[in-house]
């Protein structure tokens, strides 16, 4: 089941700025707080922040995952299509950044979760939750990549991760 994220306000209205992160950049403590809303101890998932305390020790540490979403279909106007993915990301204020053309899109973000299981569950429901709030064109999810923090900058550093990502954004191919 998904959280709400901190500062979201009632379905599709946030009260919080686009916070983004440099893919490749390494999380601090800081970093991990503007995304998540709380601090965390690099690289091991523990929470230190807000609501710390109250963790039981049988419940799983969430931690983040990064999400590759690729989605097409049918042609769109350019602009409608830049318009939708912009729509998107003030929606969904975790959204590093888009490319799209007329006919597909990918959208690359870091989600916090539990599990895999849990991230490829909300990636996977991401565009149909927001199909008529963000007027996104009628695709389907045609490629779905989570992998977690470790395995994205290990793969960063050796040099077979994803493309780095153009500025954070929404940008065409």
């Amino acid at each position: 089941m998904r959280r709400a994220r901190p500062g979201a306000g009632p379905r599709g209205t946030t009260e919080r700025a686009l916070t983004s992160v440099e893919a490749g950049a390494d999380f601090d403590d800081a970093a991990l707080r503007s995304v998540t809303g709380r601090g965390a101890t690099a690289g091991t998932g523990t929470r230190t922040g807000p609501g710390a305390a109250d963790r039981t020790p049988d419940r799983p540490v969430s931690k983040l995952w990064h999400i590759t979403l690729s989605v097409s279909g049918r042609e769109a106007p350019l602009a409608e299509v830049r318009r939708a993915l912009e729509q998107l990301a003030h929606d969904h204020p975790f959204l590093l950044t888009s490319r799209y053309a007329t006919d597909h899109a990918e959208i690359r973000y870091w989600e916090e979760a539990r599990d895999l299981h849990d991230a490829a569950a909300v990636a996977l429901r991401l565009w149909g939750e927001h199909r008529q709030s963000a007027k996104l064109p009628p695709w389907e999810i045609v490629g779905l990549e989570v992998i977690d923090r470790e395995t994205y900058h290990q793969r960063i550093a050796e040099g077979y991760g994803p493309p780095p990502a153009a500025p954070v954004g929404v940008h065409p191919y």
